[in-house]
């Protein structure tokens, strides 16, 4: 009888695990993927545009949709340095809920949100969603569309 229940407990425990074990590991995409974030979040927190930057292809063709469309890594560098010309107007940026999807073996997409806490004098917090499509380009992922919605008003 105890050994009946033991091995019945261990069974279930069995079954209980195996989601968890069904669960795959983030390709190596996907890994560098979320890195691309990670060192965006990293670089803006420390106030280093350039760096921020970095993370989208330098390309004319790029687009970015918010409350307008803009094109270019030219004008995003432009319009970033005028809309936080310093590092507090910049406050803290993070990324949560981050989904990767991939498309094929050179282009993903991406949704998340964003939260960017600045103090009153920085612009005061925001929140949105983003979406994005990356390019596996020979410099590693990129940014070839960003379109961000703040839900704060």
């Amino acid at each position: 009888m105890r050994f009946t229940r033991l091995a019945a407990f261990a069974f279930f425990a069995v079954l209980l695990t195996l989601p968890l074990a069904a669960q795959k590991a983030p390709s190596a995409d996907e890994a560098g993927i979320r890195a691309v974030l990670t060192k965006q979040a990293t670089d803006w927190n420390r106030g280093d545009l350039e760096a921020f930057a970095a993370g989208y292809k330098n390309s004319p063709d790029i687009l970015f949709i918010g409350t307008t469309v803009r094109r270019g890594y030219d004008g995003m560098i432009a319009s970033y340095r005028k809309n936080y010309p310093n590092k507090s107007a910049m406050g803290v940026l993070s990324f949560t809920n981050v989904e990767v999807h991939p498309l094929d073996a050179h282009f993903a997409t991406v949704i998340g949100n964003f939260h960017l806490e600045r103090t009153a004098a920085g612009g005061g917090n925001a929140d949105g969603f983003y979406s994005l499509v990356l390019e596996k380009t020979p410099a590693g992922w990129k940014i070839i569309l960003d379109h961000t919605t703040s839900t704060t008003h």
